[in-house]
């Protein structure tokens, strides 16, 4: 297995992430997700390969979700209600 994704970043939510194989682009995406996700912005172009470390998924999850769906949409991390405590007790942080 060896895919050239196309990596885009969300304007929208920190952290969300769309790959989609290259000689595609978006033309697979619906158009729901895109207009949820906002206008997507060219993070990066990656070889996927069995090998390639991913921070969230694995490089198989990922290029099954192109070959069925035509793209795959990585989530930000669920938020840690602990680190927010932290976050809110913390004078030095300004709170949201």
């Amino acid at each position: 297995m060896k895919v050239i994704c196309d990596v885009y970043r969300s304007p929208k939510k920190e952290g969300m992430y769309l790959y989609v194989k290259k000689q595609e682009g978006l033309e697979r995406v619906p158009e729901a997700l895109l207009e949820r996700f906002g206008k997507p912005a060219h993070a990066m172009t990656l070889l996927l390969t069995p090998e390639k470390k991913l921070a969230s998924t694995t490089p198989e999850k990922v290029a099954q979700a192109l070959d069925d769906q035509g793209f795959y949409l990585q989530m930000p991390p669920a938020e840690d209600s602990y680190m927010r405590d932290v976050h809110a007790k913390n004078t030095k942080m300004p709170s949201n």
